[in-house]
């Protein structure tokens, strides 16, 4: 490295200003101008595609340090990653919003600089990404940048996309832990922990959310706020009765068990202060990687992700008259986790026509003179309560016809074909929505047949979505088929009713206790290991999760410091890095937070969600921890 970059690394990390997160990250560095140039040039590689990206969020994935040779260890590692996010609400239910592209680039050499520590050699990378804020002494190990004009370079290459509807995610060949977050944000691919950086910034950079920590910089607490009511959506100085009264803040969420743990409510600490701020839920995504989204974040995503795309994405053409011997149609978008709802109505009256995504107007017999027809699709999600947000452009949208019957409709000769659908490549979880959408021939609409297991399947009037949920899918596979009436156009999808399994390995106890009617206990007298091993008869990488006495589900990634590791519980806690990980019982986050030792009896779960969506049934222990 010469001393001509690492001096520009350091005056712009020096001028940058810096806002460490929970998982130690910051924006991303700029450095020299150029695109990479690698032997083998560089690839765009489609990972998901659900549509144009000019009409979707698209997440752009790179690797930095991977030579050609490493180029399936990418692959895993993005694997790895992409089923972290999509195991994490709303990117499970609305992953069909989003493209991922991966730009497949070699690095001369394995490897990012100052990996682990300013000592080690600089890297010949496409992307000089590095630990230490770009090697810079005066940093963190943990910062890792980016050369973010490189990046965008690469990102560019990408038809479609622009830093308006996309998130650029560098993942370095690496196995330390690291990141940084914005519009380039940074992980390290081998660092299983990593994964859920992308989330948390993605909560960032898309939803607006705030970080949640009570600290500035690691290890030292935060000083009491003083402003006035923050702009954040969860962020108050209010009471819960004042919330309420005012209808304020998160007060319909008021009172629920939180997604991510505990009870929503008002717990103090966030925006960098340790006091006078309060924030909805104990530990959510936006203050403890690990944990989920809760409601109210939750909320703020789906309105975000949802605003980056159309509802709406074709209908009968509506810049002119149209006659009423014809059927009008609408395309709409297909949410994974539910499909939208389409009310059709006819001069302010609502037709009975429940769901469908066409109305053929020939048996309305309408009355001379023009009539208005609307189509209005909206998101039914139970995770918005705010009448405000469903009725935004991002989950409601209506389209307008004049129709006059004078006219006459010219039928256009289009022949019944597939258009767009739920992929086919991959296996579909049991409780996914899947879809097929068709042609429009100006006639009557072509019908959609479903078939499970060969046996007809009955949808209603809407018959572009199938909720797989209504469904027996009992477990094993099951062969999905939809064709159009009168055709020989048909699709066909695996689906997959097998969750993965998962199995847990402990360090030795003291004794094992079984008691009839009781899960089995284990008895221990300090620090304990517990090792989860999932297992899929799928591809697809599987995600772990534990939780402990009925707290949020805990993404399971080894130990911070080693993947490989199993995860360490001890009475306390401990400390790394200035965050504290494993405390029995009731959690921590931070040194200050309450380290009074839990012994006692604990109940703990765990659970998988496979890379098609399915959720195991949790299964448990007990954990009896002795003072010794």
């Amino acid at each position: 490295m010469t001393s001509q970059r690492t001096g520009a690394r350091r005056e712009v990390a020096r001028v940058l200003a810096v806002c460490l997160l929970a998982a130690g990250l910051v924006g991303t560095v700029p450095a020299a101008a150029g695109t990479p140039t690698p032997a083998d040039g560089p690839a765009v590689v489609p990972v998901q595609t659900t549509g144009p990206a000019d009409r979707r969020f698209n997440l752009v994935f790179m690797g930095d340090g991977y030579t050609a040779a490493e180029m399936p260890a990418f692959r895993a590692d993005l694997d790895r990653h992409l089923s972290t996010l999509w195991s994490i609400e709303p990117f499970a239910s609305y992953r069909s919003y989003i493209n991922v592209w991966a730009v497949e680039v070699p690095s001369a050499e394995s490897g990012v600089d100052c990996d682990p520590g300013l000592d080690a050699p600089a890297r010949d990378t496409a992307l000089d990404m590095g630990f230490w804020g770009g090697c810079d002494a005066g940093s963190v190990q943990r910062l890792l940048t980016v050369d973010s004009r490189k990046a965008a370079a690469l990102a560019d290459l990408v038809p479609g996309t622009s830093a308006a509807n996309r998130q650029v995610v560098a993942l370095a060949h690496s196995s330390t832990y690291g990141g940084a977050g914005g519009g380039y944000a940074t992980a390290s691919g081998g660092n299983a922990l990593s994964s859920l950086i992308t989330p948390h910034e993605i909560g960032h950079s898309l939803g607006g959310l705030q970080d949640e920590y009570d600290y500035y910089a690691r290890g030292v607490p935060g000083d009491t706020y003083s402003g006035p009511e923050p702009s954040s959506s969860h962020h108050t100085l209010l009471t819960e009765r004042q919330m309420c009264d005012g209808r304020a803040k998160w007060w319909r969420w008021l009172g629920e068990e939180s997604e991510s743990g505990g009870v929503i409510g008002r717990h103090e600490g966030g925006m960098y202060r340790t006091k006078g701020v309060w924030r909805p839920s104990r530990h959510s995504l936006m203050k403890t990687l690990g944990y989920a989204f809760d409601q109210v974040e939750r909320e703020v995503m789906v309105r975000a992700i949802s605003a980056k795309v159309n509802l709406i994405q074709d209908h009968t053409p509506a810049t002119a008259p149209i006659g009423a011997d014809r059927t009008v149609w609408v395309d709409t978008l297909h949410p994974v986790g539910g499909a939208l709802a389409v009310t059709w109505r006819l001069d302010g009256r609502t037709l009975p026509t429940r769901g469908a995504r066409s109305v053929d107007l020939r048996p309305l017999r309408l009355s001379p003179g023009p009539h208005t027809l609307t189509a209005t699709v909206t998101d039914p999600t139970p995770f918005v309560r705010d009448p405000a947000v469903r009725a935004s452009a991002a989950l409601t949208r209506t389209v307008t016809w004049t129709v006059d019957p004078a006219l006459t409709t010219a039928r256009d000769g289009t022949v019944p074909a597939f258009t767009g659908h739920t992929p086919v490549g991959a296996p579909v979880g049991a409780r996914s929505v899947v879809h097929a959408d068709t042609t429009h021939p100006t006639g009557r609409a072509p019908a959609v047949r479903w078939r499970l297991d060969g046996r007809p399947v009955t949808t209603g009037p809407n018959d572009r979505d199938l909720d797989l949920r209504s469904l027996p899918t009992r477990t094993g596979t099951h062969t999905l088929t939809a064709r159009i009436a009168g055709t020989d156009e048909e699709l066909t999808w695996t689906v997959d009713a097998r969750p993965a399994t998962v199995s847990y390995a402990l360090s030795a106890p003291l004794r094992t206790v079984g008691r009839h009617g009781r899960p089995v206990e284990y008895v221990y007298d300090g620090p304990f290991t517990m090792r989860l091993t999932a297992r899929d008869d799928q591809e697809g990488a599987v995600v772990s999760q534990f939780r402990v006495d009925g707290d949020g589900w805990y993404t399971y990634y080894g130990w911070p410091t080693d993947a490989d590791a199993p995860f360490r519980f001890t009475p306390g806690g401990t400390v790394i890095d200035d965050l504290v990980y494993g405390k029995l019982g009731r959690s921590r986050a931070v040194p200050w937070d309450d380290a009074t030792p839990d012994y006692g009896t604990h109940r703990i779960e765990y659970r998988t969600i496979d890379a098609a969506g399915n959720i195991g049934r949790p299964r448990e222990f007990l954990v009896t921890l002795v003072e010794p």
